[in-house]
């Protein structure tokens, strides 16, 4: 099947006369996650994980991934004639070796100018150029060409994200977006993000699997707001609640509106590391164009007093799920049955009965043993297996509430864990609570902040291939921006009070198990340490779940990782225990006992 697809796109691809042809795995507003209609890339190589980009050549096709997915995709690609690639692996070629190696001066390569970043597009134009090959950017995707049965564009309502969880109006949030635009002296600013273009309106909707967001663009200037979806989705109800704000067109009209504003000659803010150069392309010729990271990605990014309150409210509900489904989980393995899906089912349907929840953040990773190894597996019915001991067990999992984002990761001993797993779990806890206890000046980055989550692992030379932690949206997107705490996501970006980040080291062993313990964290001012020269941040824990203490080996923590523990467990039980029936409540009692 991935043959035939592959043979179309070339047939496709010598009518264009380009000798390559690049499928990213993102869409014209730089998603993550893709709604199902532009899942170009999966569907041209059968690799369904989030990250990943393809080129195909005439005679030959590769996949480009990062060590999240080298495991998944070398199960999938088995036999489509698509090589793997593996980013950061020394001696592996990048994309762009790649075509240098495989095109010669003067040969072409084809993309979709909606679906490559500016930034990139101009580093691709720089470098491919100096070897004389030529960038055909070709506004028709030949995927789409190709795709016969492609979902239809999804048209689920829009629905309106009401104050008393947003804290803050619209007519103030485009206010604070214009006030930022003067001290630029710009006069547009195009969003093209979907979840910023949903923080701004306070809307949500359902058109990208676990992003409640709508498909959209916006174009913001001193004197009108224009929301560029489809018009079958917007209700009397959202008309109602942008009246009199924002003007709303219908999502293709886009097309024609970029060159109308470049006919102004206007002054236009683009967010550089996230707009497609199809806008540029459309822009570049007579507007001034301003590439700076978009004002709202950084408002969005630090939560007011009110959606701070909904993650504190959220993460009790969801921390009461969580301690139904462990306890469920320990009674229910000894009798058999219980498999990687059906206990990711059980956990969902827990997280349903909990009041204003909107669904799963991200597809719940439910992995025991060697699959636990592959960091973002995802269980089907081909991969299930039924969970029995001894074993590990790893369940990474999330939901999305009215009032926010949850986002949580336990690592279970079914049965009696070795001491060599109990020395891997101890090393990733050592690093979770030595981040989580962490006080540090204001200005710190998330990269400086990194390392604290690693050493244990580094101290016998192991470590672990992703982010230690990313940003969180208030009922919108579980990965978001501009803030982490990674070595390679962050940069430049100072954490302040009122960013939401994760934070979960982790540990791989391939073939064998994985774990990993995330919690989220909110950053908030340290009163203890902040003085007159210098003023300090810490993080303070949102989630609220037991950790597995039988994985745990207490002779390796310090006494102050032992005393944040036992105060953590305490706090869990406190503020979970009102909310449980006797039988858990005294369950959760012995789970969170001092170590």
């Amino acid at each position: 099947m991935i043959a035939e697809r592959l043979q179309k796109l070339r047939n496709l691809m010598r009518k264009e006369k380009i000798q390559a042809y690049v499928i990213p795995s993102t869409d014209a507003h730089a998603s993550e996650y893709v709604p199902a209609v532009w899942q170009r890339r999966a569907w041209i190589s059968g690799f369904d994980g989030s990250a990943g980009d393809v080129i195909v050549t005439l005679d030959k096709a590769g996949l480009w991934t990062d060590s999240r997915y080298f495991l998944q995709a070398e199960a999938q690609l088995k036999g489509t004639g698509i090589d793997l690639y593996k980013i950061g692996v020394p001696g592996m070629p990048d994309m762009l070796q790649f075509l240098k190696q495989e095109l010669k001066a003067g040969e072409a390569v084809g993309i979709d100018p909606k679906v490559i970043s500016y930034r990139q597009a101009a580093r691709w134009l720089k470098e491919l150029g100096s070897s004389g090959i030529k960038i055909k950017f070709i506004e028709e995707n030949l995927i789409d060409a190709i795709w016969d049965d492609q979902p239809e564009m999804p048209l689920e309502p829009i629905m309106v994200w009401e104050e008393k969880y947003a804290g803050e109006s619209v007519q103030s949030k485009l206010e604070r977006i214009r006030q930022k635009m003067a001290e630029e002296g710009v006069q547009t600013h195009v969003l093209t993000m979907l979840d910023a273009i949903a923080w701004t309106f306070n809307i949500r909707s359902k058109d990208v699997d676990y992003n409640p967001v709508a498909i959209a663009y916006a174009i913001i200037t001193q004197d009108e707001a224009e929301l560029f979806v489809h018009k079958k989705k917007v209700t009397r109800k959202v008309k109602k609640h942008l009246k009199g704000l924002v003007k709303i067109r219908a999502y293709e009209d886009f097309r024609k509106r970029l060159p109308k504003l470049a006919k102004k000659k206007t002054r236009v803010w683009l967010e550089d590391e996230s707009v497609n150069y199809w806008v540029v392309m459309l822009l570049q010729k007579r507007c001034d164009l301003l590439f700076k990271r978009s004002m709202v990605t950084e408002f969005k990014a630090i939560k007011n007093a009110t959606e701070l309150g909904g993650f504190q409210a959220c993460h009790i509900r969801d921390g009461v799920a969580m301690v139904k489904f462990l306890k469920w989980l320990e009674e229910s393995v000894p009798q058999g049955e219980v498999t990687e899906m059906s206990a990711a089912a059980k956990l969902e349907a827990l997280r349903a009965e909990q009041k204003l929840f909107q669904g799963l953040s991200f597809e719940t990773i439910s992995s025991y043993n060697e699959h636990g190894a592959i960091v973002h597996y995802t269980s089907s019915p081909e991969t299930d297996v039924e969970l029995k001991a001894p074993g590990i067990y790893l369940i990474d999992s999330g939901g999305h509430y009215l009032d926010g984002t949850t986002d949580i990761t336990r690592t279970i001993a079914l049965g009696q864990p070795t001491d060599e797993q109990k020395d891997r779990f101890t090393r990733v806890l050592k690093g979770h609570i030595d981040l989580a206890m962490a006080s540090f000046p204001v200005g710190t980055q998330g990269i400086q902040l990194d390392t604290i989550a690693r050493k244990p692992l580094w101290d016998i030379g192991l470590n672990y291939g992703h982010g230690t932690g990313h940003g969180v949206g208030t009922f919108l997107n579980v990965h978001e921006g501009p803030q982490g705490i990674s070595y390679y996501r962050g940069f430049g970006v100072a954490l302040q009070p009122g960013m939401v980040c994760s934070n979960e080291p982790g540990y791989y062993k391939a073939g064998a198990y994985g774990m990993r313990v995330e919690n989220l964290i909110v950053v908030t001012k340290d009163e203890e340490k902040s003085n007159d020269e210098w003023q300090f941040l810490k993080f303070y824990d949102l989630t609220l779940c037991p950790i597995d203490v039988t994985l745990v080996e207490k002779s390796m923590l310090t006494p102050q990782e032992v005393a944040y523990l036992n105060a953590y467990h305490q706090k869990v039980y406190d503020t979970l225990a009102p909310f449980l029936k006797k039988e858990e409540k005294n369950w959760l009692r012995e789970k969170t006992r001092p170590v």
